[in-house]
């Protein structure tokens, strides 16, 4: 029998009985759009932590206080404690290294700004000049702190876009004091509005210089340091010497974690990895569900056709020519199926995108092809024993059962 025909008679054999055949499409395309739709969430989640990551800076080094005892990065690092603290003299002390670009000390905590008849609360960030150059951020207006000692910094403050437009609306704020916990402090600068990384917004920063911090939360410590390398072949060499000398400095004590951002990416990138492949395979269960009502509705098939195809084989059609027939009926349902499920699965991928534009939410190609192949496969394996119990009737009894 010519292809041609086999796939004439399928597609009539599976228009006939449009209620059957839209129940198989329909769980098959629910099997292959769960797949699609599960890996673009974990996808996107991966795409989304690498983005964050990413927009810190490039080269990094990141000194944290506090040890990790495997010398590698972990989540938990993050939050760390420490038994020795990170000290303006420690980013000092790195900045002198061979290798080293810049450095930029961080010193975070929240307080509150009074401006314009206005208070609110904000997160005050306490750096140096040389933190917008590590960070790659932008400014709107004005300029940022000044290239002062890291120690004795100016009392002028950098606003974010949305602190400047809740307190100032469209005034120009530049040059203006502003009473920043029990400090006055002038306004030298605003960045620009939408500034991300590791999930907080650059919008609603008050960026001061880090003496002035440290004096306003009576503190000498660091919250971090970030430190550039000169260039990304020097970054392991850089995180090997500052390591180095921060235990020299620290009396031999080994106190400090410092990981790179690759270091990072890569142990993101590898966790969430593994989160996309382990969702496409609990997605692709309902394929092999799907598979399963495949075989049984072609079984009942076969049943309810016992006469046809009892008439085919006394027409001179083979065992092996019905075998085909029911074969290629079986796979163009999971086909079809398949296709009508990647289409539902990229518009419920779209939908995730709109809802959430800053999500990532795109499904890998390699999910793609694995929902659809494993649609083929469920019908083409469920498929077998159908079509082998077709081939296998007798064609005078078949035709007994008209």
């Amino acid at each position: 029998m010519k292809f041609t025909d086999t796939l004439r008679y399928a597609s009539d054999a599976a228009t006939g009985t449009p209620l059957r055949t839209g129940l198989l499409m329909l769980a098959m395309s629910i099997g292959v759009a769960a797949v699609v739709i599960l890996t673009a969430l974990g996808d996107g989640a991966r795409r989304y932590v690498v983005g964050e990551f990413s927009a810190i800076g490039s080269n990094l080094v990141i000194v944290l206080p506090g040890r990790s005892e495997t010398r590698g990065f972990n989540p938990a690092n993050l939050i760390t404690s420490t038994p020795r603290d990170l000290t303006v003299n420690d980013a000092i002390a790195i900045l002198r290294l061979p290798g080293v670009a810049r450095i930029a000390p961080i010193l975070i905590a929240t307080s509150e700004i009074n401006a314009a008849g206005k208070l609110r609360e904000a997160m005050l960030l306490g750096t140096s000049d040389e933190y917008i150059h590590v960070r790659q951020q932008k400014l709107a207006l004005g300029r940022f702190l000044s290239k002062d000692d890291l120690g004795n910094g100016a009392a002028e403050v950098v606003l974010g876009a949305g602190i400047r437009r809740e307190i100032f609306g469209l005034e120009n704020p530049l040059g203006k004091t502003v009473r920043i916990g029990d400090r006055r402090l002038r306004v030298v600068g605003v960045l620009s509005e939408g500034g991300q990384g590791m999930g907080m917004t650059t919008d609603e920063l008050l960026i001061v210089p880090i003496s002035i911090a440290q004096a306003m939360l009576n503190t000498n410590t660091l919250f971090r340091i970030l430190v550039e390398a000169r260039s990304r072949e020097q970054i392991g060499e850089v995180k090997a010497s500052v390591l180095k000398l921060i235990t020299q400095r620290h009396e031999g004590e080994e106190d400090v974690t410092v990981i790179t951002q690759d270091a990072v990416l890569k142990t993101f990138d590898k966790i969430l990895g593994v989160l996309t492949l382990g969702v496409a395979g609990i997605a692709a269960i309902s394929l092999a569900v799907a598979g399963v009502l495949v075989m049984n509705v072609m079984l009942v098939s076969v049943a309810q056709r016992t006469a046809e195809i009892g008439l085919l084989k006394a027409l001179g059609a083979t065992s092996s020519a019905v075998r085909e027939l029911f074969m290629a009926e079986a796979m163009l349902l999971s086909l079809s199926g398949g296709l009508l499920g990647l289409g539902l699965g990229y518009l419920g991928a779209a939908l995730l995108r709109y809802l959430y534009p800053t999500f990532p939410a795109y499904p890998p190609l390699w999910a793609v092809l694995a929902g659809l192949g494993t649609s083929l496969a469920s019908g083409l394996i469920f498929g077998v024993m159908p079509a082998r119990r077709a081939a296998q009737l007798d064609p005078i009894e078949a035709l007994s059962k008209r």
